[in-house]
């Protein structure tokens, strides 16, 4: 498996490879470099190459009903935190509730994962 950021270039390119025109802010729309480097990985090993481009299923799956409204319940509170000036924060889940955290609270120490959750994983997952 090589992973490749759509954003890299090879010394012979003068920039990133874009084939899809510029974004709304004038800059390369960076896409296709893994279809370009496929082939030239095949030739060079001899080995069968392809190039795979993350789609949403890949990336975490369909979206259930449940993740469509926690999507509109943050989008809406980040909105409203905007709007009331709350910077220096982010709209976090808590339980149920969609509270405002200071990024500082958030960021400011070590979060760990309880051991009991590796248990249950070890016992899920072997």
């Amino acid at each position: 498996v090589i992973v490749v950021s759509e954003g890299f270039h090879l010394d012979t390119m003068e920039e990133a490879h874009s084939h899809k025109g510029l974004d709304a802010f004038n800059r390369p729309r960076l896409c296709g470099i893994g279809e370009m480097l496929a082939p030239m990985i095949e030739e060079r090993t001899g080995i069968e190459s392809r190039a795979t481009v993350l789609g949403h299923m890949q990336r975490g799956g369909v979206p259930s009903a449940y993740d469509r409204v926690l999507a509109t319940r943050l989008g809406m509170a980040a909105v409203d935190a905007a709007y009331e000036g709350r910077w220096g924060s982010m709209v976090s889940l808590r339980g149920t509730d969609v509270v405002n955290v200071s990024i500082a609270d958030a960021t400011g120490g070590l979060k760990t994962v309880p051991s009991a959750r590796y248990e249950e994983a070890a016992l899920l997952f072997g």
